[in-house]
């Protein structure tokens, strides 16, 4: 029997959160999720940290100067799971969509650790996957705490398998590679809207990290960017260099790539709005055919990666395992590319 592969519509959402307001911001999450699914969405895409905010102070003042902001945010921050979680999972399952959206994560055991965290949908409303960054970059190591490799892996869907990275983890070649070497088909990069400084550009970076993946691992990669309002510059602004940093130059890019790298839809620059493409992941096979670099395009004998599944806790237990998964403690240590370089399911 032929194999068929799905073919479906994808959106990418390019919006700004309610400022440091997570009950309003995760409503205009659902909201979102509501107007992609009617435009015929079947996976939704949202910025990084989209609720309740990303920590652009990091980058405009000292550490002093940023601890108001710290404690706030962290006050705004999500228990996973938790109660916003399952508005977000209700509203998946009612537009019978998939999301992945990037939320600020309050540790449950520290009154001083938040995650960056990307929380993987499924269209029947369950949670399928926490995704926390590796490593904050730069300046957000000011905010967010370290994730580990236990969710560095994709999840099989009714629309493909999924995997996603925020920001910076798109530039980490092993994290990526790792994914492709799970069978990964559909990339969510994910990002805030920020210029950092004028001697790099933002929207360049993010289309040469997207298309570099999709190109690689000739796989569709949908990038969701996060949006700068006036109201986001008043609230975390305290001076007039402070705000022309933050209005110095586009930032912000959403757009969906094919596995040829190239743009399967028109980016949305610096402004709010929702972007779609189809994905047709049959696409994939006659591309793969050049270079699989996860399969007949690769030389297992010679490379080998190794991916440790194992999280990092304060206090460790033998029964532990990585979340939503029942391992034992001897598949803590996944090769990511075995013999024959078959996917790690």
């Amino acid at each position: 029997m032929a194999v068929e592969y799905p073919r479906f519509t994808a959106a990418a959402v390019q919006a700004a959160p309610v400022w440091m307001n997570t009950a309003a911001t995760v409503a205009k999450a659902v909201d979102l999720i509501r107007q992609a699914a009617a435009r015929g969405a079947e996976l939704v895409a949202f910025p990084e940290v989209y609720v309740p905010a990303y920590p652009y102070w990091n980058w405009l003042m000292t550490p002093f100067e940023g601890s108001r902001f710290f404690r706030e945010l962290y006050q705004q921050s999500i228990l996973v799971p938790g109660e916003e979680t399952q508005r977000l999972c209700e509203a998946a399952r009612l537009a019978r969509c998939h999301v992945v959206i990037g939320v600020n994560e309050r540790s449950p055991i520290s009154m001083g650790t938040i995650f960056n965290t990307n929380l993987v949908i499924g269209s029947d409303g369950q949670l399928l996957g926490v995704h926390r960054k590796l490593v904050p970059t730069f300046a957000e190591k000011l905010t967010w705490g370290f994730g580990d490799g236990s969710s560095i892996r994709t999840y099989q869907t009714d629309v493909g398998r999924i995997g996603t990275l925020a920001c910076g983890e798109n530039t980490n070649t092993l994290a990526r590679y790792a994914l492709l070497a799970q069978g990964e088909q559909i990339h969510v990069a994910n990002y805030p809207g920020f210029p950092f400084t004028s001697r790099y550009s933002m929207t360049e970076a993010i289309r040469i990290r997207a298309a570099s993946h999709a190109f690689e691992g000739k796989v569709f990669v949908i990038v969701s960017s996060s949006v700068v309002t006036e109201g986001i510059v008043e609230a975390t602004c305290a001076t007039d260099t402070q705000r022309q940093q933050m209005r110095e130059r586009p930032a912000s890019i959403s757009v969906i790539y094919g596995p040829d790298g190239q743009p399967a839809c028109e980016p949305l620059i610096d402004v709010e709005g929702i972007v779609y493409a189809i994905i047709d992941l049959e696409r994939e096979i006659e591309l793969k055919q050049f270079h699989d670099i996860v399969g007949h395009y690769n030389r297992f004998d010679v490379f080998d990666l190794r991916l440790n599944r194992r999280q990092i806790r304060p206090l460790s237990s033998p029964e532990d395992a990585p979340f939503g998964e029942s391992l034992p403690a001897e598949s803590a240590d996944v090769v990511a590319t075995p013999a024959g370089g078959q996917p790690v399911n």
